[in-house]
């Protein structure tokens, strides 16, 4: 890393660390002042009596933090929010209410007391240390210097590797932020000579449980989309679901993933085979590993610098979105989709919360020298989804992935074992209006109008899925609180579509997944042919075909196997043969093998519907989202990679996520890791 980024390995208690001790008292002090303008009973008259109150306080809390970071194992994450929230306000009542002979009725002006006090010490704070980030990184590395009985490093001279996914992002964003500045710590490394960025090229799928799958596994082949049907038994599998995503890794991990040696799985869907994963969607009830990170977590969220400021932050977004989104009405920003409270809370808990939760994670693991780590921040992904890929909030968004970067750069200077950061998206990005605007109506009606059968339609949900696999985390059924985060679990990955039995007459399922779009007869137990699906629903295939939001449709038949249809003309995939004009000539040189490779499966749908490709280089989602991915066309298809300049990359470029996996595990092998693997089997 970057020498200027390294920072002194002190122990024990530093001025700085009293610095702010003192800045946080004298912000309490003024608070409790403050507060008692405004909230009846709450009695402090002058300066002194509220510093001695603040002191009081302090010292209350403080007891109380030790009793919540050990309460959090059985309460969760979410549980140790409220009980520190409620600590905070008993704090209060002791010090303010009791003396004067208050009752616990009291107890809910001592609640708004404690959101005063926080509020305006975090301020004092916030200022006195010229930037949040800062201040989450001071708390860091004190964690680290106050830490007692760490289990020693075996081997602290094997460098550590930490891979951060920057979700979404695609090649020439990330290049054009870089030129213009706007993301320091990766401008640094790259102007620096540390790092240098490549492009790589995710196939079809372009979505994130295909690439995820294939970088932490080795595999892309099984996943047609972010949900499908396994025709044998007519089960829906929905990546983001926790029982999905741990059968569906299950069916694809052969135990030697990116992270077994040793390695931490934060926020991803799949694990990578690592031993400990952290709000990992398929080992969301591995019990030792979520106990450990609801202690982690509980430590961080119950310092000013952790929950003051993740809760700042939350409210900051919130009315950060809501203006944004009125003022891209206002503007008439085009293209744009409804951003309603749903999405909002769901940017707050992504950009207040979940950054912070998953950054104390992976620095956390750091600190304990881990071998190799893997994170997934979703921040650019979600909220280029609903405002667009180039829209000045999804470039904050990405500014805050990058901010935090520099954390991690921080903590590495301080760990015992030398760690190099790779930074990498799984997917990138297109956009355009989406197809039910441009055309009146979505992809599941007009198949139902052209079948003239009933039709059940779904879309993906990645940003609830994301926040919801912290949430399964603090779920189980020994308790009460754990039983309601299972129920608000459910909540964040609702099932409307459940085992597909076959109903009376004919039912289609649609899923959309960006701009392609999966079309199931309901009830078959293998893949319909183009024949067959003729002569049950004649208008069908040439209605879609002939519709001008649609590229091309990709059907199976019996004499040429995988044939993309456009209205000029087909192409035969598997055979390379043309006829007419060829409707993949628009979405690049790489777009009939993707074809051929996914319409392969045994997964795939009746029919793919891949969306149009308009003269701006824009598409067309079949759901709700300005930003999306999923198919062919734009830079959904253009992913990067920034890598440490000491690790080698092939000439060519990288072509598939199982392709970009073995890149990386030729990596850690080189740096000395998986030793204990077998070679063969890492290169099968």
């Amino acid at each position: 890393m970057a020498e200027d980024a390294r920072l002194p390995r002190e122990r024990g208690l530093r001025w700085g660390d009293v610095g702010r001790a003192l800045i946080s008292l004298a912000g309490a002090s003024i608070g409790l002042i403050i507060a008692s303008w405004f909230i009846p009973g709450f009695d402090v008259d002058n300066l002194e009596q509220a510093l001695v109150a603040g002191i009081l306080i302090t010292v209350v809390g403080a007891a109380s933090r030790f009793l919540l970071v050990r309460g959090a194992v059985w309460l969760g994450w979410v549980g140790a929010v409220l009980l520190g929230l409620f600590a905070q306000a008993f704090a209060i009542w002791i010090v303010v209410y009791a003396p004067q002979g208050g009752g616990l009725d009291d107890l809910g002006w001592s609640l708004l007391g404690s959101w005063i006090v926080a509020a305006v010490a975090t301020l004092f704070v916030w200022v006195a240390t010229a930037g949040t980030d800062d201040a989450v990184t001071a708390s860091l590395l004190r964690r680290k210097r106050l830490q007692r009985n760490r289990r020693p490093i075996d081997d602290p001279d094997l460098p550590g590797v930490v891979f951060v996914q920057a979700d979404g992002v695609p090649y020439p964003v990330l290049e054009w932020c870089v030129r213009a500045g706007t993301l320091p710590t990766l401008s640094r490394w790259i102007r620096g000579g540390s790092h240098q960025m490549v492009e790589w090229r995710p196939m079809l799928p372009a979505t994130t449980p295909a690439s995820q799958m294939g970088i932490l596994h080795g595999t892309i082949d099984g996943i047609p989309a972010f949900r499908w049907v396994d025709r044998p038994t007519g089960r829906v599998f929905v990546a983001n679901k926790p029982g999905d995503a741990k059968d569906i890794e299950a069916l694809h991990s052969d135990g030697r993933g990116l992270l077994v040696d040793d390695g931490v799985s934060v926020s991803n869907l799949f694990t990578g085979d690592a031993p400990t994963a952290f709000a990992t969607m398929s080992a969301v009830d591995r019990t030792r590993e979520t106990k450990e990170a609801r202690r982690t977590i509980s430590e961080f969220l119950s310092r000013p610098a952790g929950f003051a400021r993740s809760l700042s932050r939350t409210v900051s977004e919130i009315g950060r979105e809501r203006f944004q989104a009125s003022r891209s009405r206002r503007r008439d920003v085009r293209p744009r989709v409804h951003r309603g409270w749903d999405f909002t809370l769901e940017r707050a808990g992504i950009s207040g919360v979940l950054r912070d939760l998953n950054t104390t994670l992976v620095t956390d693991a750091m600190l304990r020298g881990r071998r190799v780590i893997y994170v997934d921040y979703v921040d650019y992904d979600a909220v280029a989804h609903h405002a667009g890929i180039l829209q000045p909030e999804s470039l904050s968004a990405l500014e805050g992935i990058d901010a935090v970067l520099a954390q991690i750069e921080k903590v590495a200077a301080v760990a015992e074992r030398h760690y190099e950061i790779v930074v990498l998206s799984d997917h990138g990005q297109s956009q355009g209006a989406i197809f039910a605007d441009r055309y009146g109506e979505d992809l599941a009606t007009l198949v139902a109008r052209l079948a003239d059968v009933s039709v059940v339609a779904t879309e993906s949900d990645e940003g609830s899925g994301t926040l919801n696999s912290m949430v399964a985390g603090s779920a189980d059924t020994d308790t009460v609180f754990g039983r309601a985060m299972d129920r608000a679990s459910d909540q964040l990955t609702p099932e409307p579509v459940k085992n597909v039995a076959p109903a009376e007459g004919d039912r289609f399922l649609v899923f959309g997944s960006g701009n392609l779009g999966l079309v199931y007869v309901a009830g078959e137990k293998r893949r319909l042919a183009r024949d067959e699906l003729d002569a049950r629903f004649p208008a069908l295939i040439p209605g879609l075909v002939a519709h001008p939001g649609v590229g091309f449709v990709v059907v199976d038949t019996v004499e040429h196997g995988p044939v993309a249809l456009g209205p000029g003309g087909e192409h035969r995939v598997r055979d390379g043969v043309v006829v007419g004009v060829d409707p993949l000539a628009r979405f690049g040189p790489y777009a009939a093998a993707f074809v051929l490779r996914a319409a392969s499966m045994a997964e795939t749908p009746d029919l793919y519907v891949n969306s149009l490709l308009d003269e701006l280089g824009e598409v067309a989602a079949f759901e709700g989202l300005v930003g999306c991915h999923g198919g062919l066309g734009g830079w959904q298809d253009r992913a990067m990679v920034v890598h440490p300049v000491g690790f080698e990359v092939p000439d060519e470029m990288v072509v598939g996520a199982d392709s970009l996996h073995r890149v990386l595990v030729g990596w850690l092998e080189r740096l000395g890791h998986r030793t204990s693997l077998s070679h063969t089997a890492d290169h099968a």
